[in-house]
């Protein structure tokens, strides 16, 4: 599951089920309740925009429709398309254990796309500092 913010950063993670219990509970824990929804039609979602002062928009895939205005998904599939290719390119395979930690791999890469490799690991080093890095 990954929710991404406009122009923003990106939070994913493995979820066991996708269904709507699930699907707005993530919702629920990690959105402003100032925002505005936007997701496809996958059933799951239906009732979510009441909560949200934004409201939720929807854009049906299965019509042919990607976007309408500015209500679209295309920067949560685009995070997808990165960790996939990821997966396909260099990975091959990922274990659903270790799949949360893929995820934070994949989002912070997604969180820092517009900056060079350079300044990306620079970032990376410094985020470890003070902290000692194990296994578990």
């Amino acid at each position: 599951m990954a929710l991404v913010e406009r122009d923003g950063r990106v939070r994913a993670r493995k979820i066991d089920r996708v269904d709507g219990a699930t699907l707005k509970g993530a919702i629920r824990e990690n959105v402003d309740r100032s925002a505005r929804i936007m997701t496809d039609e996958w059933a799951a979602y239906h009732g979510i925009g009441t909560e949200f002062h934004g409201g939720h928009e929807v854009v049906t895939h299965s019509a042919g429709e990607y976007a309408r205005g500015d209500a679209h998904v295309n920067s949560a599939e685009s995070y997808f398309a990165l960790l996939k290719r990821g997966v396909m390119g260099s990975l091959h395979h990922i274990s659903k254990q270790h799949l949360d930690r893929y995820c934070d791999e994949f989002s912070f890469r997604w969180d820092h796309r517009s900056t060079t490799d350079a300044e990306r690991t620079e970032i990376a080093i410094r985020q470890t500092e003070g902290r000692r890095l194990t296994y578990r």
